[in-house]
């Protein structure tokens, strides 16, 4: 252990090994895994919705990988592999401060639903800690022709305005909408 150069040598070598083993290997492996059956690729919008929904971080409070634990199966079916072929990279998530999304559309598959759930998340969840996106949204005296409107209940708009979804905010949730798990093939005995 008197010579530097060998024990630089001997920490690249197994640096070089653990970065194949435990990076190279399984990214491999899994660009080659197969789509789950009935995966769709996502459109431009939604694809356009993913980055908002990156941008906005809602990754840092919404995993979007069910674990294979019992209190999970509300929010779907574990996460399996073939399930983020079309989610490069992955959003995870990092913590679980809301619900799990990875099946978010099949669970609340209402647009409605998730418009003011975005502009106001107290106005349907009392006890909800997620923040407004109301930047999202523009709040009108009056509609115009093609404003995609969005029916917040009373209490949390200007009296005699409508609350209008903007592109981003219609992106986002072409995004939501679009994460349902599609089911595993039946598996034979």
């Amino acid at each position: 252990m008197n010579d530097v150069r060998i024990l630089v040598a001997a920490s690249a070598i197994v640096y070089g090994i653990l970065a194949l083993a435990m990076a190279v290997f399984p990214g491999l492996i899994l660009s080659r895994t197969a789509p789950t059956p009935g995966l769709a690729p996502f459109t431009a919008q939604q694809l356009r919705g993913r980055d908002i929904y990156v941008s906005e971080g809602c990754a840092y409070c919404h995993t979007q990988q069910v674990r294979p634990l019992a209190q999970d199966r509300v929010f779907g079916r574990p996460a399996a592999r073939g399930d983020f072929a079309y989610s490069t990279p992955e959003l995870l998530g990092s913590e679980r401060n809301g619900p799990d999304l990875s099946n978010v559309g099949a669970r609340q598959p209402s647009a409605i639903w998730q418009y003011i759930h975005l502009y106001q998340p107290r106005s349907l969840v009392s006890a909800s800690i997620m923040p407004s996106y109301a930047w999202l949204f523009e709040v009108k005296a009056h509609a115009a022709p093609g404003d995609l409107t969005v029916p917040v209940p009373a209490a949390y708009v200007a009296r005699g305005h409508v609350v209008v979804a903007s592109q981003d905010a219609q992106a986002l949730v072409a995004y939501l909408l679009a994460l349902k798990q599609a089911p595993l093939p039946k598996a034979k005995p």
